[in-house]
């Protein structure tokens, strides 16, 4: 299986199809690379090099005890990319990789030049928590709820999560195999990374990624996302970037799924050839 090193000696599991101008994939917690399966054929399909990677910690890649943390991921975001030699990048990112992806075209990717453009979808920027600069966020009981039921019983949370995650319990049609594979996703996550991992999603703050982003972005969010509410963040991040183009999906949730996905797809084809 293909890896790259990180700096700090951490193996990241990759995977690619296609040729032509790159897009790279971030995917959401607790998932892997796997969750972009669709995406990696139907944008290969399209004229495009497609690369997905596991987060340290979850799916293939090494399984990390630290480094469990933003700035990291972006990092590790980096090494990918500086190891593929990939440059005019297109950036994807969901829910916690939306966070990943504006960090690291903020931070990295710009200053060398290797990103064209910027996707997030359900992404938790700007800031998730409530903080006194933040009063419109979710109270902090209830990420640590949330690390309460990975620590004591993470195969559960996960059946009992996709629910919410793709909607199933909003009336929307979602088969038992999506839900059975979000619990397998989860599942090869270590209990660590897993727990650490909430703090770093929730917790940061891209006020400030988001200000500096130079490049063009579009922030997609289904206005039925009850794991990242959209009032707090695809409808405050448009506001704080320089080139944004917002898309609103009417009733679709938080995971990338059926109808959802379809539209959501095409909409990113059709906007990248903008």
């Amino acid at each position: 299986m293909p890896f790259i090193t990180t700096p700090d000696g951490v193996e990241i599991y990759y995977t690619e199809q296609g040729s032509g101008q790159p897009i790279v994939l971030s995917h959401g917690w607790p998932l892997s690379s796997d969750a972009w399966q669709v995406e990696l054929k139907r944008f290969a399909d399209a004229g495009y090099r497609t690369i997905a990677h596991d987060r340290r910690g979850h799916g293939r890649s090494e399984k990390t005890y630290t480094g469990n943390d933003m700035d990291t991921y972006a990092r590790d975001l980096a090494a990918v990319i500086e190891a593929l030699d990939l440059h005019d990048v297109i950036l994807v990112g969901h829910s916690t990789g939306g966070g990943e992806v504006v960090r690291y075209a903020a931070q990295y990717g710009q200053q060398q030049g290797r990103v064209a453009k910027v996707i997030t979808a359900g992404a938790v920027p700007p800031l998730m928590v409530k903080t006194d600069a933040n009063p419109d966020g979710l109270p902090i009981d209830v990420f640590d709820g949330i690390r309460a039921n990975v620590l004591k019983d993470r195969s559960q949370f996960w059946k009992d999560l996709s629910e919410s995650f793709f909607g199933a319990n909003h009336g929307r049609a979602v088969s038992q195999g999506d839900k059975d594979d979000f619990w397998r996703q989860g599942m090869l996550v270590n209990l660590a990374a897993a727990y650490d991992c909430v703090k770093a999603f929730s917790e940061t703050d891209f006020t400030e990624d988001l200000k500096a982003l130079t490049v063009p972005i579009l922030i997609a969010q289904g206005d039925d996302d009850q794991i990242v509410p959209i009032d707090d963040a695809a409808l405050k991040s448009i506001k704080l970037v320089k080139d944004g183009t917002l898309k609103v999906y009417e009733g679709a949730p938080h995971g990338i799924q059926g109808d959802y996905q379809d539209k959501l797809d095409a909409d990113i084809l059709e906007w990248i050839k903008q």
